[in-house]
């Protein structure tokens, strides 16, 4: 357990607090939820060919959706059937309903790491962590553009993150209803229903830990959407172009 703890802290906590740090010690202002934000964007446009990739998967797969479901209706009393033309539809459509759990998986670890150094990064004892040719700060200012301290919790980010959770996953959510489907009031449902649970738990989250976890998940967010939408824009004209 230790060993894993070393790599750990060597190969990912301690290069992102380094690199808080540096953004810290360099932006104007010293701010250091400007510094948060600054490394959120980093690593998201670093991570964009990951995220990217896994969208689209999504994106596909939602779309296979309404043929899904029409194959299901049509074989609910052969499984083994079912089985078989399920598989020729992902395999005719390149669809790999597994293949976007791979970038989730390989960023987790470094999520994990991101929550930590946000939430433990204004400790004066984390800065024991600091290479060599990195400047100590000396005592980190805990306040955001002068507002909130990011030490303690915020109502108002918990609030922002939980409204921005539910308009990322409406765009990552949205998809074609089956042809004929004869119940449009529960596809509203179930469209609405899995971002309200996520953006109410993210609230309740938030309201929890201090409010740099909240300029993370804030910042994150508003990429994470306008990445959608710039992928959603970019695959339609893909697909008008090849009409």
């Amino acid at each position: 357990m230790n060993i894993i703890f070393g790599f750990y802290n060597t190969l990912l906590y301690q290069p992102l607090f380094n690199s808080l740090i540096l953004l810290y010690d360099f932006l104007p202002g010293r701010d250091f939820g400007i510094s948060i934000i600054a490394l959120t964007v980093i690593i998201r446009v670093a991570f964009y060919p990951l995220s990217a990739r896994a969208f689209i998967v999504q994106k596909a797969f939602s779309e296979l959706q309404p043929k899904l479901k029409e194959l299901q209706e049509k074989f609910k009393h052969d499984k083994d059937m079912l089985a078989r033309q399920t598989l020729e539809m992902y395999k005719k459509s390149g669809v790999n309903p597994l293949a976007s759990l791979g970038p989730l998986l390989l960023q987790l670890p470094i999520l994990l790491a991101i929550f930590q150094v946000f939430s433990k990064g204004l400790q004066e004892s984390q800065l024991l962590n600091l290479y060599p040719f990195v400047e100590n700060p000396g005592i980190i200012n805990p306040m955001f553009l002068g507002l909130i301290n990011l030490s303690e919790q915020s109502l108002v980010l918990a609030l922002m993150a939980g409204l921005l959770q539910f308009l990322q996953m409406q765009v990552g959510l949205t998809a074609p209803r089956a042809a004929g489907s004869k119940k449009p009031g529960m596809a509203l449902v179930q469209k609405h229903a899995t971002p309200i649970f996520f953006a109410a738990f993210t609230i309740y989250i938030l309201t929890r830990l201090p409010s740099a976890i909240g300029v993370y998940w804030v910042a994150t967010s508003v990429f994470s959407i306008a990445q959608q939408w710039y992928l959603a824009k970019k695959l339609k004209l893909k697909g008008q172009s090849e009409k």
